[in-house]
């Protein structure tokens, strides 16, 4: 390994291994404490709200979405095989006691997509009747940053094209050969 691949290897270990953690436990408690625990809080809203019925189901001109579905919808977005491998990985490492650190670990997260979700919303514009939103226009109308929105919105597209693609590839193609043993370069 030359001393390029060193620094980058280093380097990406030291960024998501410790640093982008860190960052994330931090702003989670930031935000448990800023939104005096909604997370918990509004636990028992969140399972009444799904469960409200369409007011008026016969009326099929506009269409809606419950909020059961816009719940599925939410869920689907977010729960990738990284979601699945990561707590077998977790598992398999670190025991049952993982289990635990698992879910301090998703009641920060929850502060934290509580306040993404919150900026999203308050944030959104209404254009020819669609609803858009987004990191990208709450830094452009809150932040009042357009280039930090332009640069968001390129590095999205670019990651979304490119890295994650490849990452629930690697994750699939690493599974098949630990369970089966399947190789993922195929013979030639």
């Amino acid at each position: 390994m030359n001393i390029i691949e060193k620094f980058i290897t280093g380097g990406n270990t030291v960024l998501w291994g410790y640093v982008l953690i860190a960052v994330l436990l931090l702003l989670g408690v930031y935000f448990t404490i800023g939104s005096r625990f909604a997370q918990v809080r509004y636990l028992r809203e969140m399972f009444r709200l799904l469960r409200v019925k369409e007011k008026n189901p016969e009326n099929t001109s506009k269409k809606q979405i419950s909020s059961l579905q816009a719940f599925f919808v939410g869920a689907g977005t977010r729960i990738g095989t990284g979601n699945l491998a990561g707590v077998a990985i977790a598992l398999a490492i670190g025991g049952p006691g993982a289990v635990f650190w698992m879910w301090m670990v998703a009641i920060l997260g929850s502060a934290s997509s509580f306040v993404e979700n919150t900026l999203a919303q308050i944030y959104k514009a209404k254009d020819n009747g669609q609803f858009k939103g987004g990191p990208a226009y709450y830094m452009k109308k809150q932040l009042n940053k357009k280039w930090m929105s332009f640069i968001f919105a390129v590095m999205m597209i670019l990651s979304y094209g490119t890295t994650f693609n490849a990452v629930q590839s690697n994750t699939i193609a690493v599974a098949l050969e630990n369970s089966f043993g399947i190789s993922p370069v195929p013979d030639r």
